[in-house]
């Protein structure tokens, strides 16, 4: 049967170019393909479709669908191995570092990042490494987090130690299992909220070095972190407040390309239009030397320089590259942000802060609005903002069933510390996560943050001492 269908198309083809039209052709080609499709029952278009090369595509899709399912499973099975330490960072009473360090601690941090090759994706697994930095308050004692695989446990420390050689690192019980998961619930009510971007991720937010003030000769830095952490000390007994960050060291090819689309757009860049035939006739050199000997014999018969060379040049000077020269002082600012944002590394990046209490002293504005309120610091109104997008105050249809919906996903994303559960990451730099998350200056008066002591040791006894004369 497939030969019989062969067999009439090729009688088409010799037939109509001497007897028809391009309309012929189309409409006898139509009359073929509906008696293929409608003339026949489907299991033999089927058989048909399948001897006539159809085989290839399934067999593509069905490898295709394969190898997903096989690197789906085997990145399951990869992260069910790994094992995880809560580290609990004590800073020195007397802290006079800026932020400014633990913008360090993130570049040396980013040192885990794996480029996914074909043998790791589809053998071992892969999934991207990924750090949480939190902040809990638990009935106002405040405590600074950082949940780490056990593996990468010695970059951590390594990273803290060498920005804060008197810190003090300890492993800790995980706190979360202190309040239930599912809502709604008997005992506990959440709030919770994940913080989103309100534009890409190539703009960027405020960050710490904005929040320095000249005073004389000195420069003080207006920490940003006593706001915040003020919002932790409002609630009391039977409350916690839990402010998550969640980071993965993200390659720049997945973000800075889109970035610097976004600085392009900012300063009107034109893109370079595919040359037609008259443009290669244009820049061929016989035409670029006939123009060039034209414009010669115009101006020794005209005394005067001109002609299509003049013409060109005129052009060109004008027709600028981009509008950067024509850019306000605010959006030339804006420009030199972004730029500055994609000369530092970047991690795939999610906010995430749940309110707690027993049911009898549930009171959400107690920190809610203020730890809101401390956010808006960093907000920049020509720039970026971060705002509670996700959150449980739902007031629209359906708005119970929604609340507690929101509230079992947030809960459930901050317990397994997951980024892909809720709304979609974005790209924040070192200096970012630096602004967001650091530890307080001493001049940040927060009475229940636990801070190390300063650390005594005698030497070894094992030192060799030299014999002195008394």
């Amino acid at each position: 049967m497939v030969v019989g269908w062969f067999c009439r198309f090729h009688h088409l083809l010799r037939y109509l170019p001497a007897h028809g039209s391009v309309i012929c052709i189309a409409v006898s080609f139509t009359t073929i393909l509906e008696q293929f499709f409608l003339g026949q029952p489907a299991h033999s278009v089927i058989v048909e479709v399948i001897a006539m090369g159809g085989w290839v595509v399934i067999a593509w899709l069905l490898i295709y669908a394969g190898l997903h399912l096989l690197a789906d499973y085997n990145s399951v099975k990869y992260k069910s191995t790994w094992e995880w330490v809560l580290l609990a960072i004590d800073i020195p009473q007397m802290n006079v570092q800026t932020p400014k360090a633990v913008e360090q601690l993130f570049a040396h941090i980013f040192s885990i990042w794996e480029p996914p090759s074909i043998g790791i994706v589809y053998r071992r697994g892969y999934r991207r490494e990924h750090y949480s930095f939190e902040i809990v308050s638990i009935e106002g004692y405040i405590q600074f987090l950082i949940r780490v695989r056990k593996k990468f446990r010695d970059v951590v420390e390594a990273a803290v130690y060498a920005q804060y050689p008197q810190a003090e690192i300890t492993e800790v019980e995980d706190y979360v299992e202190s309040i239930p998961t599912k809502y709604p619930n008997e005992t506990h009510n959440i709030w919770a909220a994940e913080y989103l971007l309100t534009q890409p991720s190539a703009f960027p937010i405020r960050m710490y070095k904005d929040f320095e003030h000249n005073i004389s000769k000195d420069t003080v830095l207006k920490d940003p972190m006593g706001t915040l952490l003020e919002s932790f000390t409002r609630i009391g007994p039977g409350e916690q407040v839990w402010f998550q960050l969640i980071v993965e060291p993200i390659a720049e090819k997945l973000w800075k390309g889109d970035a610097i689309k976004e600085i392009k757009k900012m300063i009107g860049e034109k893109t370079p239009a595919k040359k037609n035939i008259l443009d290669s006739l244009i820049d061929n050199p016989l035409t670029k030397e006939l123009v060039h000997g034209t414009n010669e014999m115009l101006g020794q018969i005209t005394g005067s320089e001109g002609g299509f060379a003049s013409a060109s040049a005129e052009k060109e000077k004008f027709d600028a590259p981009n509008q950067i020269l024509y850019l306000t002082p605010g959006q030339k600012g804006l420009v030199e942000k972004m730029e500055e944002k994609i000369s530092k590394v970047g991690f795939s990046s999610k906010i995430r802060l749940v309110y707690s209490g027993k049911k009898d002293v549930y009171k959400p504005s107690r920190a809610v609005n203020s730890f809101t309120g401390s956010m808006n610091q960093f907000n920049d109104p020509f720039s970026n903002t971060i705002l509670p997008k996700y959150m449980t105050s739902t007031q629209y249809m359906f708005a119970d069933a929604r609340k507690d919906f929101r509230r079992n996903v947030i809960m459930r994303g901050y317990k397994s510390r997951d980024i892909n559960i809720g709304k979609n990451p974005y790209v924040l730099n070192t200096e970012e996560l630096a602004t967001l998350w650091h530890f307080p200056m001493s001049h940040v008066a927060t009475p229940l943050l636990q801070k190390a002591k300063l650390k005594t040791a005698e030497p070894p006894s094992g030192l060799p001492v030299e014999n002195l004369p008394l």
